[in-house]
């Protein structure tokens, strides 16, 4: 099979978290437009609705939503079991659900720390980890998780130490599993992306005050755009990334090359 056949994720299932919008979105987009059956799965469960509707009818594929906290192991093991169930199985899942709260460190709550962690790291351990089982139990299949640039640097100037931190341990944590899984057939990647011009990101009253800032500072001028990390997500949840495991992939526009 050549390399563009290997790039289609035709007869493949999936799940993508926080999909309802921004970046999940577009990868469980690209999933689809590539063959696979997707699970769209979001706290919001009326936009996740809405979002798998809009996939389906441009796609032709199924394309599922369900509602669930990625921080309830009780929810998420029931997300994977109702997955491989719809679906007919799981080859590969985007663990993308992450939240950031802004806040100079001396004022942040522990609250809100125990928030950020609870959600994007300890969100993607329950992920991973019940994906994995199955994957594990089924001859294999493919993990992505979304880490950020915040894993290399320290942003400025919003003041984000619990984003920062939390996005460097999904890291450490992706290779973790992938030396642990390596010879059992689940491979483990995370992609690190940068600023990226999602509708909620161009739209936040706290974050449009800095999209100028993070652009001057760009060598691109610019920030990312939702779509250009479609790619390197269907190359990671396909055959063609076979031997790619424990791997973390900047698309930052160069950011973290200074």
């Amino acid at each position: 099979m050549g390399i563009i056949e290997n790039m289609r994720l035709d007869g493949k299932k999936g799940f993508v978290t926080g999909a309802a919008r921004g970046i999940g979105k577009c990868t469980a987009t690209a999933f689809a437009q590539a063959g696979a059956d997707v699970a769209i799965v979001d706290v919001d469960f009326a936009q996740a609705q809405k979002t798998a509707g809009e996939i389906a009818a441009l796609t032709g594929r199924k394309v599922i939503a369900i509602k669930t906290d990625c921080t309830s192991k009780e929810e998420v093991e029931a997300m994977v079991d109702q997955v491989s169930a719809e679906l007919g199985g799981l080859d590969f899942c985007h663990n993308n659900a992450g939240i950031c709260i802004n806040a100079p460190a001396e004022e942040m709550t522990y609250e809100q720390w125990s928030r950020v962690i609870d959600v994007n790291l300890n969100g993607i351990f329950l992920t991973d980890i019940a994906a994995g089982k199955y994957m594990l139990a089924h001859g294999g299949g493919s993990i992505i998780n979304t880490a950020s640039m915040s894993a290399h640097i320290v942003n400025v100037p919003q003041p984000q130490c619990a984003y920062n931190a939390s996005k460097a341990a999904v890291i450490q944590l992706t290779r973790s599993l992938a030396i642990e899984w390596a010879k059992r057939g689940v491979r483990v990647n995370s992609i690190s992306p940068g600023y990226i011009g999602t509708e909620l990101t161009l739209n936040a009253p706290s974050l449009v005050p800095l999209i100028d800032r993070w652009n001057e500072m760009a060598p691109l001028g610019r920030m990312g755009r939702p779509e250009e990390l479609e790619g390197i997500c269907v190359y990671l949840a396909g055959d063609t990334s076979t031997f790619t495991t424990g791997a973390d992939f900047v698309i930052d526009g160069a950011f973290t090359c200074f």
